[in-house]
């Protein structure tokens, strides 16, 4: 099969490799699409320690079942399915405690397994989750992004009525704008300095969109405040934003070695909650059952896609922040 390869750190090509073979209690995928994300560069990058290398990077994708290993009940070949990259223990001390996305021994398809950029993955079984006949199978590779933005709503307080502020209007910023909308927030601002993403979050309902939080008309703050970017800077000014006895929530993906600054009598005073949201738990079925339902414009959502063959050049694409969700199609 044909298969994107990081070699090592900073060394990316397309090249052949052998067909997989389904184990017990597992499945061969054809890969339909595969977005990128950040996580991806980090790989390239040499910058996410748990990877091994060479490695076929590609963790968010959709496909059809073209072969099916021994024990495998409740899916049959030609079964159209969104697959669950997150491979947990099941017996670490988090696992036991319903905190898989915490495990000790974690490991995902894509990130330290053969992914999916490739005309074929490999995946568990009970990580595939079959799609509604009228959800496109392209469309159904942003499912996995989705799980992770309703992981997220899952750890925010989600009053009716609450404002929210949202810094980055790329993929995930966009994901959980249409989410809050449809959690009964008042209003949702968007904050991007790339102010080309700006119109595509008003068409997605936000209230407001600025390149500054200091543009928007809200002394008092927000009761929501989440930073899908990661960067230090909007940490610290994301974290200034919130209301008296509000959230802030920490979903983009910071550099491990990052440190922002905050006032801890502030959050002490004004009894801020500060949450962390890591990648999927418990979320991804919903995620299938949202996207079915339309919480989420696909078209929307995917500015671009690449032919496998120019995988490099779509990485590449994707640093320099073109776009919104960048697929490879890999048939």
């Amino acid at each position: 099969m044909r298969a994107a390869l990081i070699e090592t750190p900073g060394t990316v090509a397309v090249t052949t490799l052998p067909d997989p073979s389904p184990g017990p209690g597992q499945v061969v995928v054809a890969v339909a699409a595969c977005g990128i994300c950040g996580t991806d560069l980090h790989i390239l990058d040499g910058d996410f320690a748990p990877t091994p290398y060479p490695i076929v990077p590609g963790h968010e994708f959709a496909g059809e079942i073209v072969a099916v290993g021994a024990g495998v009940t409740g899916l049959r070949t030609g079964d159209r399915v969104a697959v669950d990259p997150s491979l947990f223990c099941g017996a670490c001390h988090y696992c036991e405690r319903g905190q898989g996305n915490l495990c000790e021994n974690w490991n995902a398809i894509g990130v330290t397994r053969n992914g999916a950029c490739a005309e074929y993955a490999l995946a568990p079984a009970a990580n595939c989750h079959r799609l509604p006949d009228h959800v496109d199978v392209s469309h159904a590779a942003l499912i996995e992004p989705l799980s992770c933005a309703v992981r997220g709503f899952d750890l925010l307080p989600r009053r009716m009525g609450d404002h929210y502020l949202i810094y980055g209007a790329g993929t995930m910023g966009l994901m959980m704008l249409q989410l809050a909308r449809r959690a009964g927030a008042a209003s949702v601002s968007v904050v991007d300095v790339n102010a080309a993403r700006l119109p595509v979050a008003t068409r997605l309902g936000a209230d407001a969109v600025a390149a500054s939080a200091d543009e928007f008309d809200r002394p008092q703050g927000w009761e929501v405040v989440i930073d899908c970017t990661g960067a230090v800077a909007a940490i610290e000014d994301g974290l200034t934003r919130v209301r008296r006895g509000g959230t802030f929530q920490q979903f983009g993906v910071a550099p491990a070695d990052a440190t922002a600054r905050f006032s801890p009598f502030r959050v002490y005073n004004d009894e801020i909650t500060i949450v962390g949201s890591m990648a999927v738990l418990h979320s991804f079925g919903r995620a299938v059952d949202l996207m079915g339902r339309g919480v989420i414009d696909p078209d929307i959502m995917i500015s671009d896609r690449f032919a496998l063959e120019r995988y490099p050049e779509a990485l590449d694409a994707f640093r320099d922040g073109t776009g919104r969700k960048l697929q490879i199609s890999a048939g």
